[in-house]
């Protein structure tokens, strides 16, 4: 690192701040990018420099190539990191990168296109060697698919062609529910990726979703880093991962480190990344996909190991050979704390944290991207801390988590540490038992607290405000101190709310969004449980229902209509 580096941070957020630690560290300067709804977000003040990009819609700030590349000029940056998520696995986004002379944190523009695309990935698995689950080749249409589900046979899932997290990804468990399926899955896969191509899967029941890490330098050097577990889901989103796998003995994890290395090679795979599988009770594992980029979830890996992988991924992309001692030790968990209410269906809840304290002690790590005071946007994601704990074994590991999650203090929007806590407690995680469907199965039975509305305490503690000028794009921040302070806003309501006489059968929008569809018609008779729109906020889609019988009279929204919160959608007498 002889020459003055200088890393532009393609992305927002905590995984933001987690790259800009390690380049202090490593004493690279580091460029934040930031649009319109993170104009005050604490990732941005992390950074050396800061540069806006665009409006809050991410398709114009944080998947726009041209804004960020026209950043990396502007700032003199000499590395580009894009973190996870957004152009994360965008081979172009390598390429331009490439093409103007800076290096690229992560694998290569080919890679990238090869592995990024899950219908390609698998024929590169199967010329491996690795087994893969049964589905189509290629992403399909409506007609396509219809053909090809008759092949695989339900139940099936139909997934994103293009990214990973979860996000454009649903079961299907019969012909009837396949069209609405793969139409949502396109819609989620183009909001979130920027690319609408799904297709098929067989869906493998009471299966473990368990994951290599890997890291490859240029010089022919594979490391296998160890596996994660990542089985506690809901809707296809990791809510809870550890390292290693309560699924795993050294047989079982001799063959896959063989298996996820070998692909890794047969590729010609460079820098960081994870090879994605489901795991049959019978210790069978089969290629799912592989995610070519850093993971959410690389901070279990990173505390069994004491390897940050972040600044490997660094060293390998300024061209370094790689020596590892990589043995691991203990047992790590990461929790993901999201700004959802589990009590209510785990409806997101944007808004301001008027209280903020996070865990510490021993052994205790928060990767978090807000403080006290700060908004969490309902633009993107709903995740805004992790929280990682590392333990002897297992079960200290379980307890350790436990203690922190009782610490973790978050108020002013609703958090995901209660069904956290629920899940650790419960008796089949702590025997290891739990499957990728098991979550969602235990939630029907269970029975948790939804969140309390609030309403302001009172002002929020005295802190300075930046006012932000921005010159040619560049955000220069003046420091000033002002008593005036905003109210808390309201977190979403609870459904329960609408009921009473005194709306007047309004159904009012629980949250931020913007309207996918609409699914009732003025004048058409409904009844409780009946959708009347799909409103998408914070990249996940909710259907908003009809809490009582009677007519439509009115219905003042639209696609593509952006609406507030308690911003009336119908009106049902």
């Amino acid at each position: 690192m002889a020459r003055k580096q200088k890393l532009l941070i393609a992305n927002r957020g905590e995984i933001a701040i987690r790259i800009a630690r390690t380049c202090r560290d490593l004493g690279i300067a580091t460029v934040a990018v930031y649009s319109d709804a993170d104009r005050d977000a604490l990732h941005v003040e992390m950074a050396d420099e800061a540069f806006r990009i665009g409006p809050a819609l991410a398709s114009s700030s944080y998947l726009a190539i041209d804004r960020i590349m026209e950043a990396a000029r502007k700032s003199k940056a000499t590395l580009v990191h894009p973190g996870y998520g957004f152009l994360a696995e965008r081979a172009q986004f390598a390429q331009a990168v490439e093409e103007a002379g800076l290096a690229f944190v992560g694998p290569t523009a080919q890679a990238i296109e090869t592995m990024g695309d899950k219908a390609a990935a698998r024929r590169v698995a199967d010329a491996a060697g690795m087994p893969i689950v049964p589905g189509t080749r290629e992403p399909v249409d409506l007609a396509q698919a219809k053909k090809e589900a008759a092949r695989i046979g339900f139940p099936l899932v139909v997934k994103a062609a293009f990214g990973g997290g979860g996000k454009g990804m649903h079961v299907v468990r019969d012909a009837d529910h396949l069209e609405e399926s793969l139409k949502r899955a396109a819609r989620e896969a183009n909001s979130y990726f920027g690319r609408p191509e799904v297709f098929l899967e067989r869906y493998v029941d009471r299966a473990h979703h368990v994951e290599a890490q890997i890291l490859a330098d240029t010089h022919g050097n594979v490391f296998f880093l160890g596996e994660r577990d990542c089985s506690v889901q809901r809707r296809h989103q990791k809510l809870i991962e550890e390292t290693p796998s309560p699924m795993f003995d050294d047989r079982i994890r001799e063959r896959f480190a063989e298996a996820a290395v070998g692909l890794a090679k047969a590729s010609g795979y460079v820098n960081a990344g994870t090879v994605e599988c489901v795991m049959d009770e019978d210790g069978d594992f089969y290629f799912l996909e592989m995610n070519a980029r850093l993971q959410v979830e690389h901070t279990v890996t990173e505390m069994v190991t004491g390897l940050d992988l972040v600044a490997l991924q660094i060293r390998v992309a300024l061209g370094e050979k790689l020596s590892l001692d990589h043995s691991p030790h203990g047992a790590s968990i990461q929790c993901r704390i999201n700004a959802e209410d589990p009590g209510r269906n785990f409806l997101p809840g944007p808004g301001r944290v008027t209280r903020y304290r996070e865990p510490a002690g021993p052994f205790v790590r928060v990767d978090s991207g807000i403080e006290q005071g700060r908004e969490i946007t309902g633009d993107y994601d709903s995740m805004f801390a992790k929280l990682i704990v590392l333990g002897r074994d297992r079960e200290e590991a379980r307890k350790r988590m436990l203690r922190g999650l009782d610490e973790f203090v978050v108020q002013g929007v609703p958090t995901t540490i209660p069904v956290h806590r629920w899940i650790l407690e419960s008796k089949e995680f702590r025997a290891g038992t739990h499957t990728t469907t098991w979550l969602e199965r235990a939630l029907a039975e269970a029975d948790l607290p939804a969140h309390p509305d609030f309403v302001s305490s009172g002002p929020a503690p005295n802190r300075p405000a930046d006012i932000l000028v921005e010159v040619d794009g560049r955000r220069i921040p003046v420091r000033i101190f002002d008593e005036r302070r905003d109210p808390a806003p309201r977190p979403p309501m609870a459904p329960d709310a609408h009921h009473g006489e005194h709306v007047h059968g309004e159904i009012l929008a629980p949250m931020q969004g913007t309207i996918v569809k609409v699914l009732v018609e003025k004048g058409q008779e409904v009844r409780p449980g009946d959708v009347i729109c799909i409103l998408e906020a914070m990249k996940m889609e909710n259907h908003v229902p009809s809490n009582r019988e009677g007519e439509v009279t009115d219905l003042p929204i639209h696609a593509g209509q952006v609406v507030e919160t308690g911003q009336v959608l119908a009106v049902i007498d």
